[in-house]
């Protein structure tokens, strides 16, 4: 395993080594729930609830959603998906999983954004293709930022295309991504799901909390 793998890896282990926040996932995985939900669920305190879903959002397996003034929570799909990515590694183990692979990085100062946010998507990215989730969100900012150039201006889209277009840059799980584009405010969504189109520049939506 690399070391970037061990040193992502790590964390998530840590996180998840907790009973309690074990019977959170459990409850998160079924169904997206409130503090006060989960509370009620696993016979914890509503602040020692939202500290253990804070530990779990650092390391990007628990999501969150506003709907008004109410939070609701979740796992994350993209974070659970990388989790079990890495956990395969350790199965895999071969010094040529190690080789350093080139990438073309043109199509990224082609988007003329600045260095810091360049440097995001060199980390997280091989030849326009992503290859991890970053754990912060604020990152993971910059590569829903990124994967909204993927679709153009002022056209619909059916999902199974919005899919197969989320589907060139991140195989393994594209379902997720496209509902955090939905929920960070990168695309909209008819009601009912039937059509996405690209939300107009300066719509995202704007978390609680990006580091």
């Amino acid at each position: 395993m690399a070391a970037q793998s061990l040193d992502e890896l790590l964390p998530m282990l840590k996180a998840l080594a907790d009973e309690s926040r074990l019977a959170l996932m459990w409850q998160l995985y079924r169904a997206e729930h409130t503090v006060g939900d989960l509370a009620e669920r696993v016979n914890l305190s509503e602040p020692t609830v939202s500290h253990h879903l804070s530990k779990l959002r650092e390391v990007g397996l628990v999501s969150l959603r506003m709907a008004g003034n109410q939070r609701f929570y979740r796992v994350n799909g993209v974070g659970l998906e990388k989790f079990k990515r890495l956990i395969a590694e350790i199965e895999q183990l071969s010094p040529e999983l190690d080789d350093v692979v080139t990438s073309d990085n043109e199509w990224i100062a082609a988007l003329g954004w600045d260095e810091e946010e360049q440097e995001v998507l060199r980390e997280y990215t091989v030849n326009g293709k992503l290859i991890r989730i970053p754990a912060k969100q604020k990152k993971w900012l910059v590569v829903l930022r990124w994967l909204a150039t993927l679709f153009e201006a002022d056209k619909l889209y059916t999902e199974p295309e919005v899919n197969a277009i989320l589907k060139q840059a991140y195989e393994h799980d594209f379902v997720s991504l496209r509902r955090d584009l939905i929920d960070f405010g990168y695309l909209r969504r008819e009601r009912g799901g039937g059509k996405y189109w690209l939300a107009p520049a300066g719509d995202e939506l704007k978390p609680l909390n990006i580091d």
